[in-house]
């Protein structure tokens, strides 16, 4: 008998969106994220934002934080910048109460960008909600649509380390950042020493990225993801 793929719940965005005929609000995800779990062994599973994760979570092998609209600063007790947009108080309060679950439980978890951001929240850190009046350039978001490339140093005896090395080359595409992460260890930054990486040491498998692997041509991350899924 073939094995069953480890199911990995990837949160998704609703959005007004077209297609064919059809403009309506709809649970999507851009399929990237899909594609790399899929290429690493794993079975895509869209998870929209719902209170009550404890239906999900008893079929999940593991949770991926997919990335998307700045958190509500009310989040980690700051008022609402100038360039803070996008508010989706609905997955704040979905993906917040996922997680919480997930790691009460175990479950291997992957936050990328959005998905870093609420780990380091829920462990207690805050976010700086414009990098670009911290470390004077724009980088990490070049234009709309245009992800930053840079390269990310590592801690090489972290977690992180031994999935990636001591150095990547990323593409990124963010506005914000973490300034602390809380209960969690920071185990990567970016050229400008802004932190690109956090994982609880606590937990088998709890990493975020704020850059965007899906878009890369790497798939360690997500191997190793799929692999913590698998129990191995």
């Amino acid at each position: 008998m073939t094995a069953l793929r480890p199911l990995i719940g990837i949160t998704s965005y609703v959005e007004q969106a077209r297609w064919g005929v059809w403009d309506t609000r709809a649970a999507l995800v851009p399929y990237a994220y899909v594609q790399q779990v899929e290429a690493a062994g794993g079975r895509a599973v869209l998870v929209p934002p719902s209170p009550g994760p404890g239906e999900i979570l008893r079929v999940l092998d593991g949770l991926l934080l997919a990335g998307g609209a700045d958190l509500d600063p009310g989040l980690y007790g700051a008022t609402v910048h100038a360039e803070t947009a996008g508010l989706r108080p609905d997955r704040d309060a979905g993906e917040t109460s996922l997680l919480d679950a997930a790691l009460a439980e175990d479950l291997p978890v992957l936050g990328i960008c959005r998905g870093m951001q609420l780990m380091a929240v829920q462990a207690g850190g805050h976010l700086h909600q414009h990098l670009p009046e911290l470390v004077g350039h724009e980088g990490h978001r070049p234009s709309p649509g245009v992800y930053g490339e840079h390269g990310v140093r590592v801690d090489a005896a972290s977690r992180l380390g031994a999935i990636l090395g001591d150095r990547v080359e990323v593409r990124s595409y963010h506005h914000q950042g973490v300034t602390d992460a809380g209960r969690l260890t920071v185990s990567a930054w970016a050229e400008d020493d802004t932190i690109e990486a956090v994982e609880d040491p606590g937990h088998r498998f709890a990493i975020g990225v704020l850059w965007h692997p899906e878009v890369g041509t790497d798939p360690r991350i997500f191997e190793a993801l799929v692999a913590a899924a698998k129990g191995a």
